[in-house]
């Protein structure tokens, strides 16, 4: 897979090498010199402004499959999504958010496929942490349509103990992960479920309150939610 990182900072660079590291081709681009400091092994350079449609022509963005924007400039990673999108038909493209105010504004109007905003994850993260048989949506992908949600198993669960194959799950959920003692597992038909195994699915808003009655035992109207929006 090609990658065009636009944004040659911490958080541009660690993404870049995560990519390389798993054997996909990455360019970055960056308008400051400075920005090779430390620079990322394998990945190719491009010191232009991303916003200019002659640097993304000459950076081959239509022949990219993902568009990162990654700088620290919210109107940035804003423009090169739309040019990305609008002008090179790039069939993916990942904003980094960097005001949580400005979050409304990246979606596919934008020609945002996959908003980041860290602030709102990390809090998200941080009421996960604390509210164990409450549904926490992590992340949302193709504007809403799916999202990642946390359950964590409470103790009078009428799934603990019993196998991952137990789960009638419907069609739109997917689990694809369970989080035990701090360590990942990729669940097996045959693993069984243990009160407070944190769970992750990816599903769609509509199924997510059944899906955590299902597991909890509780009523749909006793089921609380928290997402990025409630920060």
């Amino acid at each position: 897979m090609r990658v065009v990182v636009v944004g040659a900072g911490s958080v541009g660079r660690s993404i870049a090498r995560e990519l390389l590291y798993n054997e996909h081709q990455v360019l970055l681009i960056d308008n400051d010199a400075d920005a090779r400091t430390g620079s990322v092994p394998n990945a190719s350079w491009l010191l232009a402004d991303a916003c200019e449609i002659t640097t993304l022509q000459e950076a081959s963005v239509q022949h990219s499959d993902v568009v990162v924007c990654a700088t620290g400039d919210d109107k940035v990673n804003l423009v090169v999504s739309l040019l990305a999108k609008t002008e090179f038909g790039v069939p993916r493209t990942v904003a980094r958010v960097n005001n949580p105010r400005n979050e409304w504004m990246f979606d596919e109007g934008w020609g945002v496929d996959v908003a980041v905003s860290t602030p709102r994850l990390m809090t998200a993260l941080v009421e996960e942490a604390v509210s164990v048989g409450d549904l926490v949506r992590l992340f949302e992908f193709q504007q809403g349509r799916a999202t990642m949600t946390e359950i964590t198993l409470p103790a009078d669960s009428p799934y603990v103990g019993r196998r991952v194959a137990d789960l009638s799950l419907p069609a739109e959920v997917v689990l694809t992960c369970i989080i035990r003692d701090e360590k990942p597992i990729a669940p097996a038909a045959d693993d069984s479920i243990e009160a407070l195994d944190e769970l992750l699915f990816i599903t769609t808003p509509e199924a997510e309150i059944d899906l955590a009655s299902m597991l909890t035992g509780r009523r749909p109207e006793e089921i609380r939610t928290v997402s990025r929006e409630d920060v």
